[in-house]
């Protein structure tokens, strides 16, 4: 949770980097959406090799390369001097943060039975909105220190942000085991208790068949799935990656925008993990899914439609 935290705040900190930086490196907002998109297109081309990888040398040395290397490219941002630079560097970040997601959800199957895993994500992927909720405010801050040493407020920003991932990274290299079987931290019992469980698994799935990589990528649920995950995954990058600037926009100081942005994250902290835990208790899967997409998109619906009402209603009162 606490790597994952660090990698979307080094992943999303662009939006607030763009309350200076736009105007300092003179982008346009086509060429800083291209930047700030073009994030996952390295991230795409990369992520089911960076999986392979994970398993063949383990969990935790190729978890620690992702971590490292995205850190150092992280804190890099702060020197891009244009539109050229920018794209470079974030066409490097995401090919370098490619597979820890991917990854990580891997390395939870290795661990935790199947009946444990929605909570288990859920708390995992809690760090997307912790990392949004905590994130708004330290990075306003950040842009506060401004000028110390020559360096802008958005270049101390992603300086300051990029290093704790090179620190979680060797800490990750000494730390995680790969498998129950190399934990320290487990006796015999524990052991052999966890891995009768994971091994029964594996079993009945084994019994399915051996299907090829193709195959998987193929598969009309696989395909499905991908297409919704996209259509979520664009709204919360979108938003992340603009919604910043759309409430600066109404004025606000540097602060005021990080804690107001922080606010939606705060909520969807909590609701996440409740969410998780219900749907392993209840057994049911597909609606626990639906039902929040249905929500989101009714969601950004209505605010279009609040956005224009509120317009109309200001300039009726100003006339």
């Amino acid at each position: 949770m606490i790597c994952y935290f660090v990698s979307f705040v080094d992943r999303v900190n662009v939006g607030f980097a763009a309350l200076q930086m736009v105007k300092d490196l003179h982008m346009t907002p086509k060429v800083f959406g291209f930047g700030g998109g073009i994030f996952f297109f390295s991230y795409f081309l990369f992520e089911v090799p960076s999986n392979l990888l994970l398993e063949k040398l383990g969990a935790r040395m190729w978890i620690a390369r992702i971590m490292i290397t995205w850190g150092f490219l992280a804190a890099g941002t702060a020197f891009v001097i244009g539109p050229r630079s920018f794209y470079t560097m974030r066409l490097l970040l995401g090919a370098a943060e490619a597979g820890f997601f991917p990854g990580v959800i891997l390395y939870i199957t290795y661990w935790f039975p199947r009946e444990y895993r929605a909570r288990i994500v859920g708390m995992f992927t809690v760090a997307i909105p912790v990392s949004s909720f905590l994130g708004s405010p330290i990075s306003a801050a950040l842009l506060g220190v401004d000028g110390w040493r020559g360096l802008r407020g958005w270049q101390w920003m992603f300086i300051m942000e990029g290093a704790p991932a090179v620190l979680l990274g060797l800490f990750c290299l000494f730390v995680l085991s790969d498998k129950p079987s190399n934990a320290p931290w487990l006796d015999s019992d524990q052991k052999a208790w966890l891995n009768g469980r994971l091994q029964s698994e594996s079993g009945q799935r084994k019994r399915v068949g051996q299907i090829s990589l193709w195959s998987v990528l193929w598969n009309k649920y696989v395909l499905v799935l991908s297409v919704t995950l996209a259509g979520s995954t664009a709204v919360s990058s979108g938003l992340q990656i603009w919604q910043p600037q759309i409430i600066k926009s109404y004025g606000l100081t540097n602060m005021q925008t990080g804690l107001l942005n922080s606010i939606p994250f705060a909520l969807a902290s909590v609701v996440m993990v409740l969410w998780g835990k219900r749907s392993d208790q209840s057994g049911e899967r597909v609606w626990h899914t639906a039902l929040p997409l249905v929500v989101t998109a009714v969601s950004l619906a209505s605010a279009l439609v609040l956005t224009l009402s509120l317009r109309s209603l200001l300039s009726c009162a100003w006339l």
